[in-house]
């Protein structure tokens, strides 16, 4: 009778199994070729909202394939003063928006959090990306997910209470993201004419600005009147001008500012 117990438990186990695989394979092919899918824009960083599992510690998305229960989640997260709210991202934008989640740091989807059908994938299992080592000769890969993913979380929380005090969390965190801007390699923007690039940050000084990736560069270089160039973080402060007091990373997207410390 034991090993009958047994048998029928390891078919259960066996089932079970094969439902999730089925269902994972029918979520990542609804991901492939829906009209459109629907996903939680954070407020603070003009970037999917990212959350990281408590209990995986994946860094994570969400993705929902009807509207209303995106808007759902969306005003569940405002509850808890997360300032998000749902956008739909259509087929054609599909494989720009799945491939930018990698120099995000992101490595995640949930679809349909909060409902009897939710399920998590890879985002591997999704998309596969072209091998950096070997990209034609000449090109430069230019990522940061680790300091861009640190930089999203830390903005997603010092912004929801602006004027607040640093947490020893958020100081955390804070260190966590200048250990990984040092060891880095960015996109320096400059003008083609030559002319010194700088922005006003909200402290009224001048910033240089700097970007993680291509994407992040191609948001600000919209009317193509930047040239690029990559540099170590060691080096920034060789090329920097000396009115500025720091660089301003991505200010298309998590808007970070950095003092150099010989300027500050």
């Amino acid at each position: 009778m034991q090993e009958e117990g047994e048998e029928a438990y390891e078919e259960i186990i066996k089932g079970k199994s094969k439902l999730n695989m089925d269902k994972k394979k029918s979520t990542l092919e609804m991901l492939r070729i829906s009209d459109e899918v629907y996903t939680l824009l954070s407020r603070m960083t003009n970037l999917p909202y990212v959350e990281c599992d408590p209990e995986t510690y994946d860094d994570q998305i969400f993705i929902f394939f009807d509207e209303g229960e995106a808007k759902k989640a969306a005003s569940r997260l405002l509850n808890e003063k997360a300032p998000v709210q749902a956008v739909k991202v259509e087929k054609r934008s599909f494989l720009v928006f799945y491939t930018a989640l990698y120099p995000m740091g992101v490595n995640c989807i949930v679809v349909n959090e909060g409902t009897s059908e939710r399920i998590a994938v890879q985002l591997e299992e999704l998309i596969q990306r072209a091998d950096p080592q070997k990209l034609p000769k000449g090109q430069i890969w230019v990522e940061n997910p680790q300091f861009h993913l640190t930089a999203i979380y830390f903005v997603q929380e010092i912004r929801k209470n602006p004027g607040q005090e640093m947490t020893d969390e958020l100081k955390a965190l804070y260190e966590e993201m200048l250990a990984h801007f040092g060891r880095g390699r960015y996109i320096f923007a400059a003008r083609q004419d030559q002319g010194i690039l700088v922005l006003k940050g909200k402290d009224g000084q001048a910033y240089q600005p700097l970007f993680t990736d291509s994407q992040e560069f191609q948001k600000f270089n919209r009317e193509k009147k930047l040239r690029a160039m990559v540099v170590d973080a060691g080096k920034l402060v060789e090329l920097v001008p000396p009115e500025c007091s720091g660089v301003v990373v991505n200010p298309m997207g998590v808007n970070v500012q950095l003092k150099l410390a010989s300027r500050n």
